[in-house]
């Protein structure tokens, strides 16, 4: 997609170019948040030691809190690489940020009989990311 860039003397069309400036970099600061959140996520699996939730053995990965650290390191450092990648204007990681995003959302999904309160949390998150990514990223260039 190519962008044109906006004329700063126009008014109208600077202010929609930073609503839309503004959107992405908010996606790319939730999007390397999330990932930071997913760090803390991996930490927590490998420390656990304590009893599971009742029913986790029927969980997405089964109940192996170790698989799980190392799919959450995964997510974490893929968001956090498209995050900072984002914030320069790439439109490749743009796509990868809704695909994580995509992922977190649905792994949250599957996490929220065990953790419900966590669980909307990165969904609302990824649903912010998103909307950022899909709706503002790419749209207008630079102010010229």
């Amino acid at each position: 997609m190519t962008t044109t860039p906006v004329r700063m003397s126009d008014p109208a069309e600077y202010a929609a170019y930073e609503r839309h400036h503004a959107w992405v970099q908010l996606a790319a600061i939730l999007l390397g948040l999330t990932g930071l959140m997913r760090v803390f996520d991996a930490i927590w699996a490998f420390r656990y030691t304590g009893p599971l939730p009742a029913k986790f053995d029927g969980a997405l990965l089964g109940g192996n809190l170790d698989t799980y650290s190392w799919v959450f390191l995964g997510v974490a450092a893929l968001a956090i690489a498209s995050a900072a990648f984002v914030w320069q204007g790439s439109q490749v990681a743009r796509w990868l940020g809704v695909c994580v995003a995509a992922i977190g959302c649905l792994v949250a999904v599957w996490w929220m009989p065990f953790y419900p309160l966590w669980a909307a949390t990165y969904i609302g998150l990824d649903l912010l990311i998103i909307y950022g990514l899909l709706r503002y990223a790419g749209e207008q260039g630079p102010p010229a």
